[in-house]
């Protein structure tokens, strides 16, 4: 939907105790077809909102009579539907991430780019819900409903989210809440907890749903790709570039961006995407000029982001600018409950895959799980679950040694290495099985790790792509459907 597309009739309080930019910003908006009140102090802007309700507020954060965050305050406990854009004054991140957790819909920095401007706006009113208190609202009823399609999307991506343990209906809840505004959020949790599913739900229930999900794994770049893939980069820019190509932020143009593992970004980069993410606007490798993207910011990572900031491997103005909603996905082993469900889901999902009858799901075989440390959490009891199925019978499945000992090798080995510090070492009958069996539970563990991204755990372990291909062939390390298959890049020349 562009500009031009959206309901004319849309209402608008502008507050702010400049006359200037008072006009400026009302008369941008009356071209676009909208109705516009003006206030210049947060009483006078009261006054309006008790006679009437609007589709959207713009306020300035700073008023003569008090902070216009305080509208928000009002307007939130009072249930209003207004959707709220702050102004802020230019660099003053600590506002902007404020008005955000105050309740604003989206921010702006003066001086005010007048584009931006009004791409904001058009996508406040777009995301309008309609109250019965308000004619122009009840108007757009019929032009800015959600498509049914759209609700059938956003509860398919919630209920991808399995389980409905207290912790996970609290998350599913957080999801929900927040999903329609524009504020950043932070999705925390263990690897294999779910975190990219988290983003797709954020996405699925945001009225951003119809445009684009750009997931990217910050952790499987290499460092001197990272600045191309994030941005784009001109035809002739450097050796190979024999076209033009859009980055992460023109793709999701529109829609959101999902960074995972962004704790793995080094700091260069980071103060590269600081300053995308503030001015909403990005310059391609080779490009004169910067181009405005309108993206939703999503991020996850595993790492206590607040402790890398103090050891400084994080900027700390980043992490604020991120971490304006937090979400945390809890780990398996603190919802057990769900269980039965996650099983359930996972073994209809290996058997739609491989073509087979649903394997029946015994007391015995989840009592079994239970017992299990599930350190890799849902990831681990996929993978779990797709040995049993490979390696036994449907209608009688067991997790046997066999089946856990990738794990169960990892589970016992720091008990190993204290028995090694007290008793005399042995030296192994055949040296090359001992050595290939080491080897494999690294390599397993690092794959689990970085959740079978192939390009990212060998980077870890100061591998090339393709001799992690080697090693994972030569010991036959199982990997399972769907996971990182990236190729090394191609080199110019």
């Amino acid at each position: 939907m562009s500009i031009k597309d959206l309901p004319p009739n849309a209402s608008i309080l502008v507050v702010d105790d400049e006359p200037d930019l008072r006009t400026l910003y009302e008369l941008t908006l009356l071209r676009e077809g909208y109705k516009i009140e003006t206030a210049g102090t947060v009483e006078e802007a009261r006054q309006q909102l008790a006679e009437r309700t609007f589709d959207v507020l713009i306020t300035d954060m700073r008023l003569p009579d008090g902070l216009g965050t305080s509208l928000l305050k009002d307007i939130r406990e009072q249930g209003r539907m207004e959707r709220c854009v702050v102004i802020t004054a230019y660099g003053s991140a600590e506002n902007a991430v404020e008005s955000l957790k105050a309740g604003a819909f989206d921010y702006l920095t003066k001086p005010v780019d007048l584009k931006q401007f009004r791409l904001v706006i058009a996508s406040a009113v777009r995301d309008v819900k309609p109250s019965p208190k308000n004619g122009s609202s009840q108007s757009l009823r019929a032009t800015a409903e959600v498509p049914p399609q759209r609700l059938t999307n956003a509860q398919v991506s919630l209920q991808r989210m399995v389980g409905e343990s207290s912790a996970m209906r609290q998350v599913k809840e957080r999801i929900a809440k927040v999903a329609r505004s524009m504020a950043p959020v932070l999705i925390r949790g263990e690897s294999g907890t779910g975190k990219e599913l988290a983003a797709g739900a954020l996405h699925g229930n945001s009225q951003r749903a119809d445009g684009p999900l750009v997931a990217v794994n910050c952790s499987a770049i290499p460092e001197n790709l990272l600045e191309a893939e994030f941005f784009g980069a001109k035809k002739g820019s450097y050796t190979g570039a024999t076209q033009d190509r859009d980055g992460f932020f023109q793709a999701a143009r529109g829609g959101t961006l999902f960074l995972d593992e962004i704790g793995d970004l080094p700091l260069a980069m980071q103060s590269k995407l600081l300053r995308a993410i503030q001015e909403r606007s990005v310059r391609a490798i080779g490009a004169t000029q910067e181009e405005t993207v309108d993206v939703r910011i999503v991020s996850a990572t595993h790492k206590d982001l607040a402790a890398e900031v103090e050891a400084g491997r994080f900027r700390q103005d980043l992490f604020y600018r991120l971490n304006v909603i937090e979400i945390n996905i809890p780990p398996l082993r603190e919802r057990l409950e769900d269980l039965p469900a996650l099983c359930m889901a996972l073994l209809n999902r290996i058997a739609d895959e491989a073509g087979i009858d649903v394997p029946v799901l015994s007391s015995a075989l989840l009592a079994q799980v239970s017992r299990h440390p599930l350190r890799g959490n849902v990831r681990e009891l996929e993978n779990l679950l797709h040995r049993a199925v490979a390696l036994g019978d449907t209608e009688n499945l067991q997790i046997d040694e066999e089946v856990i000992r990738p794990t169960a090798r990892r589970d016992v080995e720091p008990e190993m290495s204290e028995r090694q510090g007290d008793e005399p070492d042995t030296i192994p009958s055949d040296l090359q099985h001992h050595l290939d069996r080491q080897e494999r539970e690294i390599l397993i563990k690092a794959l689990e790790d970085s959740g079978y991204n192939r390009t990212a755990a060998a980077s870890r372990l100061g591998l090339s792509l393709r001799q992690m291909r080697y090693r994972i062939a030569r010991l036959n390390i199982d990997m399972p459907q769907g996971s990182d298959s990236a190729e090394e890049p191609k080199q110019s020349g």
